[in-house]
């Protein structure tokens, strides 16, 4: 490991200790210990509707690259529950695969830890060169004036999905542009019987992706130029609050969504119980759930007012999933070659076209199957209306502590207590004090 693992250790224990689902350590026969420099180890995230569906995209896919090279892939595909706390054990304990997916957000984070192989221009070149992908997906891969931590493997963005049955039958002609207009057609929703606007509460990372697109609406941010946390601004505080008043003021998610952390807002909209999802990439997801891509439109996120756009009128986080090596590999030819198998431009367009993702890749996105309504919106957000996550070293402290935070809102609001601007303050300073001094 680089020096400067030693220098994180302090603070992946505290994201370890902050995590709100322990987990075991990562896999032994990874990282250092492969069976042979024929065989690799694989973290997969959970992309897919589920994680046997993961395998049934990705199987043959491994199994064509083993048929390629000889080097076999062994696959474990985990939930994102999980899989923050794998990683960061396996950072501390040298006890990981030999190649791993982490989500864009953690990239600085976890390269601050020392234990993932950097991409000099190198390493790029041994996978086609760093001018093939395109530069939003490259702004994700570790922290400014450093060589990325990771390779842009899949690249996503967030979206408004809307029920076109529901709301013809609630008489609302055309999708919510402002949070104003979301909020009036609840009501309309509502009295047709239909849940409105479908949430994880429970599930921190969703929690953070939405309230810091609400921050950069309002004009604030969590962290300031310096990279020092700041969770308490007026802003920040406005931003947080207006994210769980959907739900405590304006009653548009329902109180039960504040429990739900493994996807179940996607179920309800695939079977026609809720009326909006807003969400990463969804459209293979609600396919694998047996909804047609005839019975739902997808929209811009909304914004404060006007339309998406530079500025205050961002409406997504740059989302996406990094591929990364450890640095402790002892199969580094064979794990840089399975890199490049993975964003090569024919299994970016089978893998983003299973995940209903954009790929990262200049010349895969350019491809006809790409090219669709669905994808013009995801492209376009991604194109002028996004922003990359702060690539901090604390970030996945940021994303544990506030999302935490968030989660709590999102409890009592179901449970009927006040959310107050004192409250909201109050539970993003126990969220500040929680973060690595500077």
């Amino acid at each position: 490991m680089r020096s400067i693992r030693a220098a994180a250790v302090g603070a992946v224990t505290l994201s370890l200790a902050l995590a709100a689902t322990a987990c075991g350590g990562g896999s032994s026969t990874g990282g250092g210990s492969s069976d042979s420099p024929r065989t690799l180890t694989y973290w997969a995230s959970n992309q897919g509707a589920s994680i046997e569906i993961d395998k049934k995209v990705l199987q043959p896919e491994l199994d064509k690259f083993e048929k390629q090279t000889g080097i076999k892939v062994k696959l474990e595909v985990v939930p994102w529950s999980d899989l923050l706390n794998r990683i960061l054990t396996a950072t501390t304990s040298g006890q990981g695969p030999d190649v791993l997916n982490i989500g864009n957000t953690w990239s600085a984070s976890l390269q601050a830890t020392g234990a993932l192989l950097p991409w000099d221009e190198e390493k790029f070149a041994a996978i086609g060169g760093r001018d093939r992908f395109v530069d939003s997906a490259l702004g994700s891969t570790g922290a400014e004036g450093q060589d990325p931590a990771a390779v842009p493997l899949y690249s996503m963005a967030y979206a408004l999905y809307y029920n076109k049955k529901i709301f013809a039958e609630a008489g609302i002609p055309e999708p919510p542009a402002t949070w104003d207009d979301l909020v009036a057609d609840g009501k309309k929703i509502k009295a047709v019987g239909k849940q409105v606007l479908g949430a994880e509460g429970a599930n921190p990372s969703e929690n953070i992706h939405h309230v810091y697109v609400f921050a950069k609406q309002h004009g604030a941010d969590f962290f300031t130029a310096d990279g020092r946390a700041d969770f308490t601004s007026d802003d920040t505080v406005a931003a947080v609050k207006q994210y769980v008043d959907l739900m405590a003021k304006d009653k548009v998610i329902p109180p039960g969504n504040a429990e739900y952390a493994q996807n179940q807002s996607v179920s309800d909209f695939a079977k026609g119980n809720t009326a909006m999802l807003l969400w990463q990439s969804a459209s293979a997801n609600l396919t694998s759930q047996g909804m047609s891509e005839d019975d739902y439109g997808i929209a811009p996120v909304p914004v404060q007012s006007g339309t998406p756009g530079a500025g205050a009128q961002v409406n997504s986080m740059v989302a996406g999933i990094n591929m990364a090596v450890f640095e402790n590999t002892d199969n580094l030819d064979g794990a840089t070659e399975f890199v490049k198998f993975m964003t090569s431009d024919e299994e970016q367009k089978i893998l983003n076209t299973a995940y209903s993702s954009i790929p990262p890749v200049k010349a895969a996105q350019e491809d006809a199957a790409f090219n669709s309504p669905a994808n013009a919106v995801l492209k376009n957000t991604l194109a002028t209306s996004a922003v990359a996550l702060p690539q901090v070293a604390d970030e996945s402290q940021f994303e544990t502590t506030v999302g935490t935070a968030v989660k709590e809102l999102f409890a009592d609001a179901a449970a009927g207590r006040p959310v107050t601007t004192d409250s909201v303050k109050a539970a993003l300073e126990k969220a500040q004090q929680q973060m690595p001094t500077k």
